[in-house]
């Protein structure tokens, strides 16, 4: 038969433990409140500028207009025109792109306290500040790095980035959120930087970037079929242009003649023109069709919020800091009190 037993944890004796040790805890919360204010200061104040957007839909007056029209002349068959491969609930996924982020490299701007141009790769390769306790990592990383690893990160392959490619790279991604309102499709962009104006202006940018992203990937197909639709036309005309020449010069030098194998010959002439045009005709309705199609597939977003350069920090309260070092301070004071005494503040009855 299994043995029952009770703990019973003695608060008063504890108490007394505590009182005992007023100089200890008070000295506990002195150093705790010094580490938590050299930790607060030296964390870098960070801003945040965000943008909310309203992606603008098809309409569907237009996409039925065009329907009728490509029913009418035979283009796209029965496809769905209305489809698309891309909506606003994968927009998040975007910034995990490493081609995406490797486009912002090149955003140009002014930071708050200088008037020299710089590039986003530059700021965020000398731009930033860190903690003192990042320092000592830093360099243990610079001594252990292989010198082998140096390598020209001028030339950006998305494929294949550099070791301070990867980790500007991940520090992008990092300082850039995103999110859908599943509800009202709403997407909030928001950009964190060190530096107010550079937060604000990297919200502008990168919205629109992420507009002109998804509409190269929305309209490939469509701008595909234009240029291969704008080849067709050009061919059509000159056919239509030499038809249309070799008729009227044959048509010139023969018509006093009266043989019926002139006129048979002018016929086909005439006939030959006649359907290089028709086709001249339908191919300038395909163009126009595909214009339609590269415009309606080109992503626009209504601005509901625009991005404003940010007046206060998006640090934590310093408060917050000191509460969260004298909590784990004095926690771990009283487990390490606990176990240390733990034959006078524990009791087992069996």
């Amino acid at each position: 038969m299994d043995k029952k037993f009770r703990v019973e944890f003695k608060i008063k004796e504890f108490c007394y433990l505590l009182r005992d040790r007023k100089k200890q805890i008070i000295g506990l919360g002195i150093l705790a409140t010094i580490f938590a204010i050299i930790v607060a200061f030296s964390i870098p104040r960070i801003y945040k500028a965000r943008v909310v957007l309203a992606p603008e839909t098809s309409n569907g007056n237009m996409a039925s207009s065009i329907s009728s029209l490509a029913s009418m002349i035979g283009l796209y068959g029965n496809n769905n025109m209305t489809g698309d491969a891309i909506y606003p609930e994968i927009y998040p996924e975007i910034f995990n792109s490493t081609e995406f982020i490797t486009e912002l490299y090149n955003i140009k701007f002014h930071t708050s306290d200088s008037k020299k141009q710089t590039t986003l790769y530059e700021y965020m390769k000398t731009g930033q500040k860190s903690p003192w306790w990042n320092y000592p990592l830093m360099l243990i990383k610079g001594l252990f790095a292989s010198k082998g690893e140096t390598q020209d990160s001028t030339k950006v392959d998305p494929f294949h980035l550099t070791r301070e490619q990867y980790n500007i790279t991940r520090s992008i991604q990092g300082s850039i959120f995103c999110a859908v309102d599943k509800k009202t499709s709403l997407i909030t962009l928001e950009v964190t930087a060190q530096d107010p104006l550079v937060a604000a202006v990297l919200t502008d940018s990168v919205k629109n970037h992420l507009q002109n992203f998804i509409t190269q990937y929305r309209t490939k197909k469509a701008c595909n079929d234009l240029d291969y639709m704008k080849r067709l036309y050009v061919e059509a005309k000159n056919d239509y242009t030499r038809a249309r020449q070799l008729y009227a010069s044959y048509s010139d030098a023969n018509q006093d003649l009266q043989l019926a194998s002139f006129r048979m010959k002018a016929t086909d002439l005439e006939n030959d023109m006649q359907l290089k045009y028709n086709i001249y005709t339908q191919v300038v309705q395909q163009v126009q069709l595909a214009n339609a199609k590269v415009q309606e597939n080109t992503q626009a977003f209504t601005v509901v919020q625009n991005p404003v350069v940010p007046i206060k920090h998006s640090n934590k309260p310093k408060i917050l800091i000191l509460a969260a070092f004298l909590l784990i301070a004095y926690a771990t004071y009283v487990i390490v009190l606990i176990v240390r005494h733990r034959r006078e503040v524990i009791k087992v009855h069996w």
